[in-house]
């Protein structure tokens, strides 16, 4: 820690790295660090404030390969590394080629998420909050899910032993009920949607003073660890940006935070600042920013999901608005898919790229392909496509969309007359 960020920190205040306190996305009115996450004049949603250090592409290139190379940018204890957490981050980006030739693009990324811990992004903002929380003094992890969130808090806590609370929609996809009761921790299914689920989490969160929600009560913190998809994009194109992102929305914060991440390392001059153009990807069965959008709105009219992609079905998305202000600054476009074209997405990516995508990456293709056969997308700019999850966790989803054969008998000729029914 500098002495200028000592000096910055009230005394008694939490040690949170480079972070000296929140401010208001709204009003602009800052508080100190806590575990706040609304401003107490207009209620608007608040966000972390740093003071950051000098800092070099070499200091970054020598840390942990994890998101904790990037401790200096997040809220986060500067010991972090030496700390017991799950160490998300650092998940491949895979050079598209196949998938890039099949659509008629020029260079083609798919940032693959699907390589963290429990397989989903979720376990890097689920580290960044989890951090922020001990140090505040929390002592429950907790959380309202779509799945994945509920996958990730389960094995952070577990990891840190510490106790856990996530609570899911009953009619979450299975696998990712079982990949969070494994865990061990305290589940609950409830019968409603993710959006039900939320208020009761918030109610929940004014009821138990020592539990940390990471997406209600310590949301500021947790909402700083998508940053590090951004971050983690520009050091691996070699401290470069790409000309054109594709983000799937649920509460929109991913795409915000990524944005976010570009800014702050072009500001720091780790990047050069070159333009770049986010894109936003919904389920057409919950696109309540798609239509926002569509329409030249400002403001996100809430909706019921009814959709296969259950990880991004969120009706009433938190950061709608933002996303809506990101999108239009950087000249780029929020569309929806429907299920069949996500189904199909899911399938192409396999097939070209040997990448199981989750519903989620079905809808992030699918809105890249529709953006394109559309105009609205360069085909020949640099584009990065986000897959922020494994396909295993959304099984039941794809099973209609694929034939798995009949048995034969183990014998050459049922091989054979099963080969010639088959193009290769």
């Amino acid at each position: 820690m500098t002495a200028q960020n000592e000096g910055t920190r009230a005394p008694g205040a939490p040690r949170l790295g480079n972070a000296t306190g929140l401010s208001c996305r709204e009003c602009g009115k800052t508080t100190g660090l806590g575990p706040y996450y609304a401003c107490d004049d207009c209620f608007g949603p608040l966000e972390v404030s740093y003071d950051f250090p000098r800092l070099t592409r070499e200091a970054i290139e020598a840390g942990p390969r994890s998101i904790w190379r990037y401790a200096p940018l997040l809220p986060v204890p500067h010991d972090i590394a030496s700390r017991p957490t799950t160490e998300p981050g650092y998940t491949k980006l895979i050079r598209a080629d196949g998938l890039a030739a099949e659509l008629g693009m020029r260079r083609l990324w798919i940032k693959d998420d699907s390589g963290n811990p429990t397989h989903s992004f979720k376990d890097r903002v689920v580290a960044v909050a989890l951090a922020a929380a001990t140090e505040l003094g929390f002592k429950v992890l907790a959380c309202p899910s779509t799945g994945n969130l509920a996958n990730a808090v389960a094995a952070a806590a577990a990891q840190a032993g510490i106790r856990s609370v996530v609570m899911v929609p009953a009619n979450l996809e299975e696998q990712k009920i079982i990949a969070t009761a494994v865990y061990g921790g305290m589940l609950v299914t409830v019968d409603g949607t993710y959006d039900d689920v939320n208020r009761l989490a918030s109610e929940l969160a004014g009821e138990h003073e020592d539990w940390a929600f990471v997406n209600v009560n310590v949301r500021p913190y947790y909402a700083e660890g998508s940053k590090t998809l951004g971050f983690e994009i520009a050091e691996q194109l070699g401290w470069r940006l790409p000309g054109q992102i594709v983000v799937p929305i649920a509460s929109g914060a991913q795409l915000v935070k990524i944005d976010k991440g570009f800014t702050e390392l072009a500001a720091l001059g780790l990047v050069e600042e070159t333009p770049w153009r986010v894109f936003g990807a919904q389920a057409t069965g919950c696109a309540p920013v798609a239509e926002a959008f569509a329409k030249g709105w400002d403001v996100v009219r809430p909706v019921k999901p009814s959709t296969i992609a259950k990880s991004l079905a969120i009706g009433n998305p938190a950061d709608g608005p933002y996303v809506l202000d990101v999108v239009r600054r950087t000249g780029g476009v929020v569309a929806d898919v429907s299920d069949d074209e996500v189904l199909d997405s899911i399938k192409l990516l396999a097939r070209t790229q040997g990448i199981f995508g989750e519903t989620a990456g079905g809808v992030t293709l699918g809105v890249l392909r529709k953006l394109l056969a559309a105009g609205q997308l360069d085909p020949d700019a640099e584009t990065v496509i986000i897959n922020s999850g494994d396909g295993l966790k959304t099984l039941d989803a794809i099973e209609p969309a694929v034939t798995v054969p009949t048995a034969i008998k183990p014998s050459l000729e049922a091989f054979q007359a099963a080969f010639e029914g088959v193009a290769v």
